[in-house]
């Protein structure tokens, strides 16, 4: 439900109308309409999670390891360790602390 809903408005031409092959002539999104679509889907199955009675620190939990084991997967074990290391430092200086808008 989530899913087909939020793909189908994804898939929407500049006038509101369906086509299938949007996606395709276009070819990949640029990164940072990558990082918005992929914002928008969280927000939006973390709202679902919640209003089934997940609560956001299961659900931060969750979310990281979920990364970190794509970061692993991906990059290695050493590289994502490497990045990890950087966390706390970035946490400190506040890179973390936006309000997200609450649905």
């Amino acid at each position: 439900m989530f899913i087909r809903g939020r793909v189908a408005r994804a898939t929407q031409g500049q006038h509101g109308n369906m086509t299938s092959s949007n996606l395709a002539v276009r070819g990949p999104l640029p990164d940072h309409e990558q990082k918005q679509a992929a914002l928008d889907f969280l927000n939006e199955a973390w709202t679902e999670a919640r209003l089934s009675g997940v609560d956001d620190d299961c659900m931060a939990q969750i979310c990281l390891f979920t990364a970190f084991s794509e970061l692993v997967s991906t990059y290695g074990e050493e590289a994502a360790a490497r990045y990890a290391e950087g966390l706390s430092r970035r946490i400190s200086n506040g890179e973390f602390s936006v309000e997200l808008p609450r649905q």
